[in-house]
């Protein structure tokens, strides 16, 4: 018997359905679509999956942006913007497509 953490996980395939139809985007922009469709995760939860999903291959990075400004934590804001890596296996989620659809319009 394996031991540790599985491998598949449900938020992971969430995320993956969310870039399949978003092309890429970044933390933050994921997490607010996530919360829309699917059930309550936290942010800090959708970040693990985001890294652990680099490690796996199922994400890539494809940018890093800083943007200067006065937040809490400094004054520089870093975005990391992700997309589908090689291992990703997106079903088609129709609930993502038709808000993102929606938010278009």
């Amino acid at each position: 018997m394996k031991r540790g953490r599985p491998v598949k996980s449900q938020i992971r395939q969430n995320v993956i359905e969310i870039l399949n139809y978003l092309k890429k985007g970044y933390g933050y922009d994921i997490y607010q679509t996530y919360v829309q469709v699917f059930p309550k995760a936290t942010m800090r939860s959708i970040y693990y999956h985001l890294k652990k999903g680099v490690s796996l291959g199922e994400f890539e990075i494809e940018s890093v942006e800083k943007s200067k400004g006065r937040y809490s934590w400094g004054e520089v804001a870093e975005k990391v913007f992700y997309k589908l890596g090689p291992n990703a296996a997106p079903k088609g989620e129709e609930r993502v497509r038709l808000l993102l659809e929606k938010k278009k319009s």
